[in-house]
This record gives C-alpha cells, structure tokens and sequence, in this order.
C-alpha cells in the first residue's frame, strides 16, 4: 500500500483529504506544519507528499527545500488557490512533481498522484517495502490506529515522547484509563535505539499474583503444580528492547523486590532453576494510580518508584484537549467506516456540538466505542445526536447557523459565498453566519466538489 503524507493546516479539509484518499486505497498520515511534516518524514516511509502552499510556519515550498537538501527523493504535489500560480511555478522549477489548484477537481488529483508514483516506481527502488527499515514498517502499522492530535497538550506530550525515546531513561507513563498509555510506550520504543528490538507489554492487573513471576523471569518444567514445561519469561523474550508494564502499581510488594533486583543487577533467575540469566532491557511502566500515596501507604516501594520513574509523561484527558475531540471523532468514524464497509461523511452540527460539550470519562476508549456503534446504528450521511445514545443528555450552548432552506437554495448560497472569498473556508463560514465545522458537513452533505 502506498503511504501519502497530507500536509494541510486546515484540520477539517484535511480529514477530508485523508478519508477519500484512504477509500482510493493509500495509507494517509497528516500533518498541519512543515515542522511536523518534517517529523513525520523522517520517522516514516513516505512515498508522496501532498502539501498546501501556506501553511502557519512555512509554506510548501520550503519543505521542497528540505527534501533536497536531505536527499529525500518523495514526489511532492503542492495544492494551491488560483492566486498563488505563481508561488506554484515557482515550487515546479524547485522540484515539485506536480501542482493542483484549489477547488481541488478529484478526478484531475488522483491522477497527478498515481503519475508521479508511477515515475517514482519507475526510479527508486526504495519505494519497495523491503527496502525500507524495519523500524519505518512497524511503525507505519502502529500510527495507522492511532491519533496524536493537534491540541498545544498533545503537542507537549510528543515533544517530551521525542526527547527521551533515543535515551536510556525509563519512563512513567501516569494517565487515566483509555488515554493512550500504551501507545505513548509503542510510540518511545519505536523511536529509540531499541527499535529493531522486541517490544514486550503485561498487563499487570491481569495477572494472578502467583504467576507474576514466571510471567516477568519464567520458569523450568515442573518448578511448581502445572509447569508442564519450560516458559520463557518476558525479561528474556524482550532481551536488547523494551518491557511495558501497564498498571504497575497493581504488582505485590514481593514482585516488586524482584522486580527491583532484575533493573539493577540486569540479571533474572527463572523460577526453579540455579542458572541466572543476562539480560538488556529499558522498562516503560504505566499507572491510572497515585504511586506516591500508595509508597506512603506501604503497598508501593519507594526505591523501584524512583528506579521506574527517570522521566515521568502525563497523558492528558480527552475532555482537556478539546481541539482533538472532533478529530478524534472524524479519525475513529474513519475506522468503523473501514470495519463495517459504510459510508457515513460525518457528524451534524448538533452531534459535533454534544460530542465537544461531553466530560468524556473513558476518554479516547470510550470515545472508539461510542462512534463505531453510532456507525453501526446511522442510516443516513452524517451520524445524528439520536445514534450518539449516551451523549443525548448533555447540555450544549446553542449556535448562530444558517437559517433553514430548501436544499438548492443552500447549496447555491454556499457556492457563491465560496466564490466570492476565493474558495476560502474560514471566511466563507463567516460570510454564511455558521462555523466552519457546520460548512465542512454541508460541502460533503452536497457533495460540493470544493471539499471532493
């Protein structure tokens, strides 16, 4: 499958562009700066860009630049509005494969991307997957599930993730359930030198107490009742990468002395056996509870809490990040859609109103689950207030639209007010009295070829 990055500051067009492009067959990633474009390009195998010309750091043209200069040889299409042509020559003479005017013709932009992948087929081997690293396909699989978002906290969060993923610092990981802990410890492993490494998760409020250890070092056959054979522990399977441990603070305080004594001599002793084993991890662990009130309660020790916690990240709530939630929403819609062969474009204004205005307590779990039942429940375009069952009683502030018509007059209006701010979103939403949400929904309820 061939990956195309998405590189547009307009969140909602992007999602746009990412859900067509996703039912055309490509893998899609975005990116809403060229600094983020960047990121994303030097940590994933990307095989053709797809940039705007201005964006809030740089413009398209400057990530031309950095691809020269790096070597980086992507194909890369700049979309432009009719007053930036030049800009777009400009970008031509630079390098660029190819240039696409907003309002953007599918038919016309399809083409120009299967073209200039064809050509990049034709003269770069490295487009072949087995070419590419084994740390670029692993994580082209995880980030394909996943979401990092736009908000400043999100932003934060990865930041910090890109700091100490290269170090050899273990890491807390403190959140509340369903916020994405074990995606943050997917995320630093895949980004560290350990990258070619296993990468071990235990859940270790899943494990019976008695079992902890041979789950954590493994055990010789006939160690206890029911070792029918040898087991190897997940210290020795996960050897030169990473062991995650979520919810730790669920371990008993005899796990966590052995635990202890494994990080600091490196060396484990599976149970029933004389032989101890060398072993090279970098343990990532992951809590929903206040380890510190638990070491002054005595269940936790103190000296594995500072052993574990190095370098400690805080994953947000999805309720203080309210610039991802309708991203978050468009992105799991996307999956359900995928998982259930449907159709649905998005969500109505009242629905994307409630979904913002909801505490969230499960946060992004909660969130998965509430969307892939509305998309199983909708039998129309965009999911309703009346699918999203356990929203309905949330109280929402209310929102000057666009008065109701008749279909034809509306999309006429939209059209035209389109038209006369150059095919300019923001503005046009202005000149229409509605947000720019409400307008997105109405380009794809009409189908109105600006927003494909």
């Amino acid at each position: 499958m061939k990956s195309i990055l998405i590189v547009e500051d307009d969140i909602t067009y992007g999602i746009m562009l990412k859900t067509w492009l996703t039912k055309k067959g490509y893998q899609i990633y975005a990116a809403s700066s060229v600094a983020r474009a960047r990121k994303v390009i030097e940590t994933e195998a990307i095989d053709l860009i797809l940039s705007d010309l201005r964006l809030p750091d740089h413009d398209g043209i400057d990530i031309l630049r950095w691809l020269i200069k790096h070597e980086r040889m992507i194909p890369l299409i700049i979309m432009t509005g009719y007053a930036d042509i030049q800009s777009a020559v400009q970008a031509m003479k630079l390098g660029a494969c190819d240039y696409v005017p907003k309002p953007i013709n599918p038919d016309e932009l399809l083409k120009k991307i299967e073209d200039a992948l064809k050509k990049k087929d034709a003269t770069d081997v490295t487009s072949d997957p087995k070419h590419q690293p084994e740390t670029n396909r692993a994580s082209s699989t995880l980030l394909s599930d996943f979401l990092e978002g736009e908000s400043d906290t999100a932003k934060q969060l990865y930041n910090y993730v890109r700091l100490v993923a290269p170090t050899t610092m273990s890491v807390l990981i403190n959140g509340a359930s369903g916020t994405g802990k074990e995606y943050v410890a997917h995320r630093i492993h895949q980004l560290s030198k350990r990258a070619d490494k296993p990468f071990i998760a235990i859940d270790c409020g899943a494990i019976p107490k008695e079992l902890a250890a041979s789950e954590f070092f493994g055990h010789v056959k006939g160690a206890f009742t029911g070792a029918l054979n040898d087991k190897t522990g997940a210290f020795v399977e996960a050897n030169g990468g990473t062991v995650f441990l979520d919810e730790i603070g669920n371990l008993s305080y005899e796990i966590q002395i052995q635990l202890l004594r494994a990080l600091q001599e490196r060396k484990i002793r599976p149970i029933g056996s004389n032989k101890e084993i060398q072993v090279d991890v970098r343990l990532i662990s992951a809590t929903n509870e206040d380890l510190e009130q638990q070491i002054g309660k005595r269940t936790f020790r103190e000296d594995l809490y500072h052993r574990i916690n190095e370098f400690t990240l805080s994953m947000p709530l999805l309720r203080d990040r309210k610039e991802d939630i309708l991203l978050f929403a468009n992105f799991f819609l996307d999956k359900a859609n995928q998982e259930m062969g449907k159709h649905i474009v998005g969500f109505n204004e009242q629905a994307c109103q409630a979904m913002e205005a909801y505490h969230w307590p499960g946060n992004l779990r909660q969130m998965k689950n509430i969307i892939r039942r509305a998309t199983l429940l909708s039998t129309g375009n965009l999911i309703t207030i009346n699918e999203l069952t356990d929203l309905q009683n949330t109280s929402v502030t209310p929102t000057i639209g666009m008065p109701l018509r008749d279909e034809a007059t509306e999309k006429r209006h939209i059209i035209e007010a389109l038209r006369q701010t150059g095919n300019n979103k923001s503005r046009a939403a202005q000149l229409l009295n509605i947000d720019r949400k409400t307008l997105y929904n109405k380009l794809k309820l009409y189908n109105i070829s600006d927003a494909l």
